[in-house]
């Protein structure tokens, strides 16, 4: 069974937008349709609309002044240039079109990071999903899935094979799984005797730990992850706005 991956709405509209205003339609300066306007034209909330022009605003692609309204201020410089979030790059992977292997997947307890990442006790049972990634045929990255056994199943993440699709996208269509938000912690440190086995490092090689708390729009944990990469193979970039 195929799973389609569909943007929130916010997301939809925010996309809209942003290619009105790349290809000229709506020029810098140019005073946007109201919220009223635009829920009617997406067929969703004003609420949503309000959602989608805060982030566009966030990110410099329009400015909005008191009783007047949203105006335009152009395509920002930096749009496209921020490096991709390991979070994001991780829950979009297809381990069926990926280079790598299946570690392991099973029932395990909770650790303390897991725990912290899922906001549950210590020890508690969650389904555990470990995947090496190569690249160019050389160990690239070891994540680490931890979510409740219930949505791993309907997800498939506890097959002993390569999951087809993408975890958002698959978790898009399951009941208590979508995702709305990720929260990211990078850490440097020494890696586990497995984690330097799998990843062909010695034992006091430093590895770049990065865990990511998946989360829904409320902010109640999905899922969590760990990617572990080598610290001399992996740098991390990324571009943003200060005001």
């Amino acid at each position: 069974m195929t799973f389609e991956y569909t943007p929130p709405k916010y997301a939809q509209v925010i996309t809209a937008l942003q290619e009105r205003i790349s290809n000229g339609e709506y020029a810098p300066g140019t005073l946007l349709p109201g919220e009223h306007s635009l829920a009617a034209e997406f067929s969703t909330t004003r609420a949503t609309v309000a959602r989608a022009l805060r982030i566009l605003r966030t990110d410099g692609w329009i400015t909005t002044e008191q009783g007047k309204g949203s105006f335009v201020r152009g395509r920002p410089a930096l749009a496209g240039l921020g490096g991709v979030r390991r979070g994001q790059a991780e829950l979009d992977r297809d381990e069926s079109h990926d280079e790598g292997e299946l570690v392991s997947a099973g029932l395990a307890p909770a650790p303390v990071l897991a725990a912290a990442l899922l906001q549950v006790k210590p020890g508690v049972e969650l389904a555990r999903r470990v995947w090496l990634a190569r690249q160019d045929g050389e160990p690239s990255e070891l994540v680490t899935w931890w979510l409740a056994p219930r949505l791993a199943a309907r997800l498939g993440l506890d097959q002993e094979q390569p999951v087809r699709g993408a975890v958002r996208a698959l978790a898009s269509r399951a009941d208590g799984g979508r995702i709305d938000h990720v929260a990211e912690r990078i850490a440097a440190r020494l890696p586990g005797p497995q984690e330097a086995e799998l990843l062909g490092l010695g034992t006091c090689a430093p590895v770049l730990a990065v865990s990511v708390s998946a989360r829904d729009a409320a902010g109640q944990p999905v899922m969590g992850l760990e990617v572990v990469m080598p610290g001399d193979r992996h740098e991390l970039e990324d571009a943003y706005l200060v005001a």
